[in-house]
């Protein structure tokens, strides 16, 4: 047993990958509960499409690829408070509008680049396993941004997210929280991108969040256990993905799904099956 858990751990690679993969399920968890709170599970796979251009950019002229995802991100994030701040077209229509135009200009420049399918397949799918030191610097620096930007808006986001009436009277900042909350959704998927990849950071950001909504009734509570479930969800799926020798992304997220399954069913307050 301790044998078939410390022998890939003799690896760097696996080491390095066992770090980032810890540390993009705990940021991930733990903003994919203003997610799941707030509804917003398709911005985070429309924000996850639509930094395409920016690697796609970063790629082209030599640049590093996080950074060109990160300004996507960003800039995607902004546009869309600012095209739904004044509530002449909903948020989940600019949403829409954004990450069509965002994705198609993405595919369009990549299929320029002829070799594209290798040389940006990690982006797409993920690839734990390819972390190297300086992603991994990069990965904690702004996961370290993310966490102590939540810890500071703790409570400003928890009243805008269950209780708009009162953030109004106590005149907080609705709109730049919220906009503020795009960012750090847009900071979580370029975080969580090496990892598990554009086309699963979505999942990461919802699953374990969702879990935990089935199991507390407390935003705290649910922070907590979804940390912890996004956590154990990336350790089993990484070391699954290399003894099954299947893609780390997939791995880590059918894990996740699995608990939430299981949570869905059993969970003593709201599962199906609850006894």
């Amino acid at each position: 047993m301790f044998e078939w858990i410390f022998q890939p751990l003799s690896y760097e690679f696996m080491q390095r990958g066992l770090a980032a993969a810890i540390i993009v399920g705990l940021v991930c968890s733990i903003i994919g509960c203003f997610v799941v709170l707030r509804s917003m599970a398709f911005l985070g796979d429309a924000l996850a499409h639509a930094i395409l251009p920016g690697i796609a950019i970063a790629y082209i002229v030599g640049a590093n690829l996080m950074i060109g995802a990160l300004i996507a991100g960003i800039v995607v994030a902004l546009s869309i408070g600012f095209f739904s701040r004044h509530g002449t077209i909903r948020e989940d229509t600019a949403i829409g509008v954004l990450f069509s135009a965002a994705l198609a200009l993405g595919i369009a420049i990549i299929s320029t680049i002829r070799s594209y399918a290798v040389d940006l397949s990690h982006i797409l799918f993920g690839d734990v396993l390819g972390v190297g030191p300086k992603d991994l610097v990069q990965i904690s620096i702004l996961a370290v941004i993310i966490l102590s930007l939540v810890f500071v808006f703790y409570r400003p986001f928890k009243i805008i997210s269950f209780d708009p009436i009162l953030a109004i009277t106590l005149r907080l900042p609705a709109e730049k929280l919220r906009i503020l909350l795009l960012v750090l959704i847009s900071l979580t998927i370029v975080t969580s991108i090496q990892t598990v990849g554009i086309g699963l950071v979505a999942a990461m950001l919802v699953t374990p969040a969702a879990s935990a909504y089935l199991l507390t009734n407390r935003l705290s509570r649910m922070m907590a256990v979804s940390a912890i479930i996004g956590i154990i969800s990336s350790i089993i799926g990484l070391f699954a993905s290399y003894y099954v020798s299947i893609a780390s992304g997939s791995a880590i997220v059918l894990v996740s799904t699995i608990i939430f399954i299981t949570a869905y069913l059993f969970s003593p307050r709201k599962g199906i099956l609850r006894f």
